[in-house]
C-alpha cells in the first residue's frame, strides 16, 4: 500500500463525506481518525519523503527473524531474569516480560527487518532525518503539513513496542533489537485537541479531536465501558476484547494488554486474543470457487448434518493465542472420497468458531473478572449457522448482543470520542442509548453436540503445528 495513495483516498473521502452529507467544510466542529493497526511506514523527516510502501500488520517477511530471536539464548535469560523478579515483586510487569515472544503481526520486528534490509531506512536514522509512523502518525503528519509527529495511547500500545505498565515506549526492547527510539513518534492522549488541519487540505482548518486505533475505537463505539465488557471483531481477523479496567492484564498464554484509551486522567486497559485469518480464510475459500458470495455459505453449511469429519485448520499467517506458533500452516483434513463442496464450507465456518473457543477460553480462565456483555460483529454465514458463543458453549455467565448496524462500530467509536471533546455529546449515558442491538444471544449447553467435532479438530490442530521450520 503506496503511503501517498492512501493520503489522497483520505482527503477524497473526508471531501466526499461532507459534500454528500450537504454541508459545508466550514460547518465540521470536529475530525476524528481511526485507522488500522501496527500498519507502518518511514519517511525522511525533512522531505516528508516515504521509504517503502506500508509493512502490514499480516505481513510475514519477518517470520524468520522471529523465530531465530524467539529461539534465542538471549531470550530465554531475559525470561530467567523476569521470572526472578516477579518472584521478588509480585509486580505483573516482570510477569509480562517473563513470557514475552516476538510475533510478526506486532512492528517490532517487521520494523527490525526493514532496517536490515532497507539502506535508505539505515542512512536516514543515521542523520536524524527518519520519522516512523502507523497510518494514524502517517495521517496526522500529512494532515499538519509535517507539525505533527505523534500517535495515541490506542495505537502504541498495539505495536507490540510500548509498555503498557510504564505507560511509555520500551526502551528495553527497542535497546535489545536495536530499534532507535528517536524515530517514534510522542504518544499524547486519545481524545484531544490536537491541532488544526493545515487549511490548504480542507478550505478552512478543522480541529481534529481523536485518534484511535480501529478495535479500541470499535470497543468504545459498542459502549464497552464497564469492566467485564467484551467485543468481538470478525473481519481480516478476528479479534476478542476484554475491558480489564485500569489495570493491565499480564497473560500466561499470548493475550495481549493494550490501552483501550486514555481521555484526561482516565485509562482503560484491554486484554486481547486474535485470530489472524478469519476474512483471508472466506476469501480463499471464494477463491476456490466453494462459494461465490459470502451469503451462500449460510445454506451450504446448513444442507449437511456436519462436516462428515473434516476439519480445517485457519493458519495462513501462523497460530496466535494460545499457541502462538507462527509456523503452523493451514490445513484441511479428514477428506474423503464422500467429501463435498458443502462439508468443505462447513469446515471452514466450524474452525472459526472454534477459534473463537479457545480465545474465550483463556479469556475466562485467565482474567477474574465476570464477563458480562458480548458485543459482536460477525460475518453471515458463520452467525447464521454456528452462533459463534452458544454452539461452542462460551460462557454461561455473559450474553451475546449483535449490534444493528455492527459495519460503523469503529467509526462510531472515534466519532463518539471526538464528539464528547467538543461538547456535540454530555456524556456517555447519551451514547448508550444510540446504540441498537439487532439481536441478543443467550447461552445454550450444545456441549455435547459439538465436544466430538472440538476434540477432533483440535488434534488436527496440533498436526499443523511447527509445519514451517524456520517461522
Amino acid at each position: 500500500m503506496d503511503p501517498e495513495a492512501l493520503w489522497q483516498s483520505f482527503v477524497a473521502v473526508v471531501k466526499g463525506a461532507v459534500q454528500e452529507s450537504g454541508l459545508q467544510m466550514g460547518q465540521m466542529e470536529a475530525l476524528g481518525i481511526s485507522t488500522q493497526r501496527s500498519t507502518f511506514t518511514t519517511w525522511h523527516r525533512k522531505t516528508g519523503q516515504p521509504f517503502h510502501n506500508f509493512i502490514s500488520w499480516q505481513d510475514l517477511r519477518s517470520a524468520e527473524l522471529v523465530g531465530t530471536w524467539n529461539r534465542s539464548c538471549t531470550m530465554k535469560a531475559i525470561h530467567g531474569v523476569m521470572k526472578m523478579l516477579h518472584v521478588l515483586t509480585r509486580q505483573k510487569r516482570f510477569q509480562a516480560a517473563s513470557m514475552v515472544v516476538f510475533s510478526t503481526q506486532h512492528v517490532t520486528m517487521r520494523l527490525a527487518w526493514i532496517l536490515q534490509h532497507c539502506a535508505e531506512v539505515r542512512h536516514a536514522v543515521a542523520e536524524g532525518n527518519c520519522c516512523f509512523g502507523t497510518i494514524d502518525t502517517w495521517l496526522l503528519y500529512k494532515l499538519s503539513k509535517g507539525s505533527f509527529h505523534v500517535t495515541d495511547y490506542s495505537n502504541a500500545s498495539s505495536t507490540g513496542m510500548y509498555d503498557s505498565y510504564q505507560m511509555c515506549w520500551s526502551s528495553l526492547l527497542c535497546s535489545l533489537v536495536s530499534l532507535p527510539m528517536s524515530i517514534l513518534p510522542t504518544v499524547v492522549d486519545t481524545g484531544q485537541n490536537y491541532g488544526p488541519s493545515d487549511p490548504s487540505i480542507f478550505g478552512v482548518p478543522i480541529s481534529i479531536m481523536s485518534v484511535m486505533a480501529d478495535q479500541q475505537a470499535a470497543m468504545f463505539g459498542e459502549c464497552c465501558f464497564n469492566t467485564g465488557d467484551v467485543k468481538i471483531t470478525m473481519g481480516t481477523g478476528t479479534f476478542l476484547d476484554i475491558n480489564t479496567g485500569n489495570k493491565p492484564h499480564a497473560s500466561w498464554a499470548g493475550l495481549y494488554p493494550l490501552v483501550g484509551w486514555k481521555i484526561g486522567p482516565e485509562v482503560v486497559f484491554l486484554a486481547e486474543g486474535n485470530s489472524a485469518d478469519t476474512g483471508t480464510a472466506i476469501k480463499w475459500a471464494c477463491g476456490l470457487d466453494l462459494f461465490s458470495d459470502v451469503k451462500e455459505t449460510e445454506a451450504l453449511a446448513s444442507s449437511v448434518e456436519d462436516s462428515d469429519g473434516v476439519c480445517f485448520v485457519p493458519s495462513f499467517s501462523g497460530l496466535q493465542a494460545p499457541l502462538n506458533d507462527p509456523g503452523a500452516c493451514a490445513s484441511f483434513m479428514g477428506l474423503k472420497p464422500s467429501t463435498t463442496k458443502s462439508h468443505l464450507v462447513r469446515a471452514i465456518l466450524e474452525s472459526l468458531a472454534f477459534r473463537n473457543k479457545q480465545l474465550y477460553d483463556i479469556m475466562a480462565r485467565e482474567i477474574q473478572v465476570p464477563i458480562t456483555r458480548i458485543s459482536s460483529r460477525v460475518f453471515s454465514g458463520v452467525r447464521r449457522v454456528l452462533p459463534i458463543f452458544g454452539a461452542t458453549d462460551c460462557g454461561p455467565s455473559g450474553e451475546e448482543d449483535r449490534p444493528a448496524d455492527p459495519l460503523r462500530h469503529v467509526q462510531s467509536g472515534v466519532a463518539f470520542v471526538a464528539g464528547l471533546q467538543v461538547g456535540f455529546w454530555r456524556n456517555r449515558e447519551e451514547l448508550k442509548r444510540l446504540r441498537r442491538s439487532d439481536r441478543m444471544f443467550l447461552p445454550r449447553d450444545l456441549q455435547g453436540r459439538y465436544r466430538p467435532v472440538l476434540q477432533s479438530w483440535e488434534r488436527a490442530l496440533q498436526r499443523s503445528l511447527r509445519w514451517y521450520s524456520k517461522a
